[in-house]
């Protein structure tokens, strides 16, 4: 949920950019600060203040523009719908993302502190590393357990 202080650091965030600072860019940005992992666009839709005239494109266009300023950052997934999560106050450069496989919830790592080492060809260079670690989440985990248990219930009583 979005809270004021997340509208005031949405609002110094965009202020320091030397950009205006409009009102759909202050609620897409607290959003994202607000989340607990990053958001897909319904998400954000979802979550920006409705009684704001703030549509889709809007939405789309501030994410673009949050995005080229480095106040948040796109991650793109295996179902091609891309997330973003707030990120000039958190990262400086490259950092790790974590994805859950059977919920797509996609989060950063704050403790990634070692780039791999990737060795470019000659005259390449290197201006930026992504790294996903791909898994489940405790939530999936205890979802998958639970079914799985079931299941086994469920076995044992056919052969009774």
């Amino acid at each position: 949920m979005t809270t004021k202080r997340h509208q005031h650091q949405a609002k110094a965030l965009i202020r320091g950019t030397g950009a205006r600072v409009t009102q759909p860019r202050i609620e897409v940005l607290a959003a994202l600060l607000a989340a607990e992992h990053a958001l897909t666009h319904q998400e954000l839709e979802q979550r920006v203040d409705g009684s704001r005239d703030i549509d889709r494109v809007t939405i789309y266009r501030v994410l673009e523009w949050l995005t080229a300023q480095a106040l948040a950052h796109r991650i793109s997934g295996d179902d091609r719908i891309w997330r973003f999560n707030a990120a000039g106050h958190v990262h400086g450069g490259d950092h790790a993302h974590f994805k859950c496989n059977r919920c797509s919830t996609v989060l950063c790592l704050e403790e990634f502190s070692a780039s791999p080492a990737v060795r470019l060809p000659k005259g390449f260079r290197s201006q930026q590393v992504e790294l996903t670690v791909k898994g489940l989440c405790p939530s999936c985990i205890a979802t998958g357990a639970r079914k799985n248990n079931a299941a086994i219930s469920r076995h044992r009583h056919r052969g009774v």
